[in-house]
């Protein structure tokens, strides 16, 4: 680390009316109990964050067809400012004070991960057959692997709940382990395979040699919708307790909108997906043919 290095930047990815909006109430929740920690957020419109003193909001272009990969470039832009950048999805919040002494090891270190090879049995067996999209998955998992050169069914490999994470500067290999990301977003799309970053992530983590580990982040109080539930089905958290939070993410993202206004987003939806598909099949047959087309 530098000397004028930060230890710790947080970053995320808000594009869209509702996204923006589950942003702004995790930016605040970090004003409060991170103040002194800058937030760097990729967004489609910058203008809404200048309210929010601990955002350095920049506006983003998406590279592939849907957004699930462009997290990789606010990850990137936070590793020049510091040391370490926790990665938060847009809807997860802060509920406690952010925890300073964590000392975070060099690769990638995960609030939820497992293995790769127990992840993908687990996905064929919980149907049988298996669900013909489970196996559309895996088949495209394999195609990404052997394009770089890796076992598949390598022990190594994790598979990581993308929403938390941090990755820590770890000479360089953290950069190649972006670039070599985004490379296999761009292929998984031209796949089809528009979601899971998890694939792409783990892949490149043991093609560069990043290190992945497990941590409960031990202090991090946080709220995720789907774990939340998780617990309060499992009898390990009070369901009033973050009663809160629930109220507020469902209040943005039942947002009453017309039949003309759904309608008018359907289209819209359909009409990007195929311009975007159309331009990464273009760029990506200038940029590098071979990689992305043989």
């Amino acid at each position: 680390m530098t000397q004028n290095e930060l230890d710790l930047c947080f970053c995320t990815l808000a594009f869209g009316d509702t996204y923006r909006s589950l942003a702004k109430e995790l930016a605040k929740d970090l004003e409060q109990y991170a103040p002194d920690v800058p937030f760097v957020l990729f967004t489609d419109k910058v203008s809404e964050f200048k309210a929010h003193k601990n955002v350095l909001a920049f506006g983003h272009r998406r590279r592939g067809v849907l957004l699930y990969h462009e997290r990789r470039f606010a990850i990137a832009k936070a590793l020049t400012m510091a040391n370490s950048c926790m990665y938060l999805d847009a809807d997860v919040r802060i509920c406690a004070p952010v925890p300073r002494n964590i000392q975070w090891l060099p690769g990638l270190t995960a609030r939820s991960c497992s293995s790769m090879n127990k992840h993908i049995r687990e996905r064929l067996n919980k149907t049988d057959p298996p669900d013909p999209k489970a196996v559309k998955v895996v088949e495209t998992y394999k195609k990404m692997a052997h394009k770089v050169g890796v076992d598949p069914e390598d022990d190594q490999i994790r598979f990581i709940n993308e929403f938390l994470f941090v990755i820590t500067k770890d000479s360089g290999r953290e950069i190649e382990f972006l670039d070599l990301w985004g490379r296999l977003a761009l292929y998984a799309e031209l796949l089809g395979m528009h979601k899971h970053p998890t694939y792409a992530m783990g892949l490149a983590a043991v093609k560069t040699g990043l290190h992945i580990r497990h941590d409960v982040m031990e202090g991090l109080d946080f709220f995720d919708d789907r774990i939340e539930k998780v617990r309060i089905a499992n009898g390990q958290s009070d369901p009033a307790a973050k009663q809160k939070y629930f109220e507020t993410q469902q209040k943005v993202e039942q947002r009453y909108r017309s039949l003309p206004h759904k309608a008018i987003d359907k289209i819209s939806r359909f009409f990007r997906h195929h311009y975007h598909t159309t331009r990464l099949k273009i760029t990506t047959y200038v940029s590098d043919s071979n990689f992305y087309h043989h």
